[in-house]
Order: structure tokens, then sequence, then C-alpha cells
């Protein structure tokens, strides 16, 4: 095998050693990988991959890290971290290359005066990930935005732009999450000129711009209302507050088939009465049930399960399972394993996490 200071030498990446990958995800988990080359430029992204997997070594892409739990002990595998982060803009689009900051790539688009973008303001990660994670907030999915998305095919090495209806995007899913068959190196997405945000469809981003929903309003403003009310939830990242040392929502509100539906409103009922009003939405081929509402009603609170413990659910938002400083991968999903079995014995609905686990299991 090419060593890996000649790959990092041929393609101009950065190479470091025992580094632990705790440095670089939001939940400040993690321990090293094998060796980690940092890639700054697209050119030398697509070479390191193209070496790596031509000797068939065991790799690790990592991007902005707000959506791996890692294991303590770190992982097998070299670490590709994913550093490209141009931004260019258009008259009615945006490119992003995949290390872009995502909330950089908003700010950008909503100061140029293009809308579209304001309602994923504050989700931590790099733009890379979203496509990957169809990552959606306040009525919002990336994919509803996607113009095309360049991929590396790692089986063959080719590099190619892809449209939307290639990824079989879902709910917080792609067919490139789970995978290793390609790496998103770039997006492409439109945008509004006129500067105004997508229609207002949640409730809540709605009340809070005093608007109906369905209103249209300009994207500053509602990329500031949004700020807002992610930061009230500890949904913003802040190094000094540890609420938001998290994956953000960990996990994703179930979708309940209709014949699955009758027997878990009845489990509610049978625990909270009758006349409880459940949180129901549309769902793809079902209905969807929010995740943090039967998290609280099978009996995890806020900041769950107290002061002194390592891992716990934030005090701001029980959706967000936290590290409170010193907590270990192990705390975290010992805490998730808690959560999520509490919440089946309760109502008979098994909650799936959103993060992407790496040498560690749920």
């Amino acid at each position: 095998m090419q060593a890996l200071s000649d790959i990092a030498a041929e393609f101009g990446a950065e190479l470091s050693e025992g580094v632990p990958l705790s440095r670089f995800t939001t939940l400040r988990l993690g321990g090293p990988g094998r060796a980690m080359l940092t890639c700054r430029d697209t050119d030398a992204l697509v070479g390191v991959v193209r070496a790596l997997d031509a000797a068939g070594t065991p790799t690790l892409v990592l991007g902005g890290g707000s959506n791996l739990v890692i294991a303590d002990e770190g992982v097998d595998a070299v670490v590709v971290r994913v550093a490209n982060d141009a931004i260019r803009l258009g008259p009615d689009s945006v490119l992003a290359e995949a290390g872009a900051v995502w909330d950089d790539v908003v700010a950008r688009t909503v100061e140029a005066g293009l809308g579209g973008l304001e309602c994923l303001s504050g989700i931590p990660g790099s733009a890379g990930a979203t496509p990957v994670q169809n990552v959606g907030a306040y009525g919002v999915e990336v994919g509803t935005l996607l113009r095309r998305v360049q991929l590396l095919d790692r089986a063959t090495g080719e590099v190619r732009w892809v449209t939307p209806d290639e990824l079989g995007l879902g709910y917080r899913t792609s067919v490139l999450k789970h995978s290793d068959a390609a790496l998103a190196l770039a997006l492409e997405l439109d945008l509004r000129p006129d500067g105004l945000s997508e229609p207002l469809r949640y409730r809540e981003l709605a009340h809070a711009m005093g608007a109906e929903e369905g209103e249209r309003r300009p994207a500053a403003k509602v990329r500031e209302v949004v700020l807002g009310l992610r930061a009230g939830k500890g949904m913003v990242l802040d190094p000094a507050d540890h609420d938001t040392w998290s994956a953000g929502s960990f996990f994703t509100n179930p979708v309940l088939a209709d014949d699955r539906l009758p027997a878990v409103l009845t489990a509610i009922a049978g625990r909270l009465g009758d006349d409880v009003r459940v949180p129901q939405f549309p769902g793809d081929a079902g209905t969807k049930l929010s995740a943090g509402w039967l998290i609280e009603r099978a009996g995890f609170t806020k900041g769950h399960p107290g002061a002194d413990a390592a891992a716990r659910l934030s005090t701001k938002h029980t959706l967000a399972l936290t590290n409170r400083g010193s907590a270990s991968t192990e705390d975290l999903l010992a805490l998730a394993r808690e959560v999520r079995d509490g919440v089946q014995e309760a109502f008979g609905v098994r909650l799936e996490p959103e993060p992407v686990t790496v040498g560690c299991t749920i």
C-alpha cells in the first residue's frame, strides 16, 4: 500500500495522527482513527478517497460531525476530513462544496437577498451532509430545493452530477445514508431571487412571525426568528452551553402505518387519558407522531436523569441527548437505550436514532 504520507503529498492533503475525533463532532465524543487526512479542496478529496479505496483501506469520511456518534475507542480506519468549503452564489441558486459549514451557506444566501434556505438556519454540520440526511426544519427540507448533487462513485472512481430523483430522498434519509457507495462532493440548490422565504408551513414559526401559515416573509427576518427559536431549544451550537453539545434531534419522529395507529393511540389513551390531544401530522405512508412528545409523556423530562449525570436530556428540549462535558459515548448510548425502551414500553412505538453510529450501536 502507498504510505499515507505519500498520498498526502501527492494530493495536497494534511496528515495527522492520534487526533481524538471528539474534536470534530458536535457531541465532543469519539476516540481517534488510524490517522487523519484533511482535504481542503475537491481535487484533494477525490484523489485521497480514490487512492485509499484502490488500496482497500478502511475509511471514515468526516464532515461537520453533527450527525455522528463515534465509539470511545475510536475507529480502525483512516479518517478523511472533508474541508473543501467554497460557496458560489448565482442569481437564483447557490453551489456549495461539501465541506462548507451549512449555516454559512444559509447566511450567505440570505445576505445576498436570496430566499429558500432561511428555515434551515442554525443547523450544525457541513453542506455535504444535508442531502444525505435530507435535512429539514420548520416545514422545509433540503430535498425540495435541490437542483443537483455532485457525487464520487467509490466503486468506479467516476465523478458526476445527479438529480434529486436519483437520491431516494425521504424523511431524514436518502440512498446515500448508511452507505459508502458514493461521496457527496458539492450540491446546488434553487433559491428565490425575490428575497422572500418559503411559505411558512410550521405553526410555531408562523406564530412567532405574527403571520398566517402559508405566508411568505422576508428571508432575513425568518432567519432571525428561526435562530431565536432554535437557540431557545439548545439547537444552536455554543461551546459554553452543554445543552448544545448534542447531535441535534437524536430520534426521528415515528411514522405509523394506518393499521398500527389505532393501537398506539389506544395505548396513549390508556396511560394519559381519553381526552389527551396527540400531535399528529401527515407522513410518508402513514401518520407522523412527535418523538419529543412521546418521550416526555413516557416520563422522561428535560434534564433527565438529573444534574449529576454525565449524559442528560437537554434542559431545553427532550429530543436532544447531551454531553455535559465529561460523558463517554457509552454514557450517551445508555441514555439513548433507556429513552428508546421506555417509549416502546409505554406506547408500543420504537424510536429510531437519527445520528449515524460508528464503531458502536444503540
